[in-house]
């Protein structure tokens, strides 16, 4: 099977862009980079692999279908909804974040 393309929504490309910019500040640009190449491999292991991912906040969250797969070696989620052509990245989070909170907020229920 093909892999299936990855799109990030508004909020998924925003949690990146703030967490490469405070990555850079407080951490230094290899820390950033590690970490940007990080979700990338993730996100090639969602295309290739999507079913993989926990359906835990699916189920906390009432969002039939959502997906989450931690960022490996970084406490980071990535949030998803796999569809039959394409893989609709919600949200990047911290873990340490209010996940329900910022998954549930204004924007995020639109297709």
């Amino acid at each position: 099977m093909a892999l299936r393309r990855v799109v990030l929504r508004e909020g998924a490309q925003g949690d990146l862009e703030q967490a490469t910019d405070r990555l850079l500040a407080e951490a230094g640009g290899d820390t950033a980079l590690a970490f940007v190449n990080a979700v990338e491999t993730a996100m090639r292991r969602i295309a290739d692999r999507p079913g993989t991912g926990s359906p835990r906040w699916a189920h906390e969250l009432d969002l039939p279908g959502l997906r989450s797969m931690r960022v490996r070696g970084h406490d980071w989620l990535i949030f998803y909804i796999t569809h039959n052509d394409h893989i609709d990245v919600w949200r990047v989070l911290h873990g340490a974040r209010d996940i329900a909170g910022a998954i549930a907020g204004p924007g995020e229920g639109e297709h």
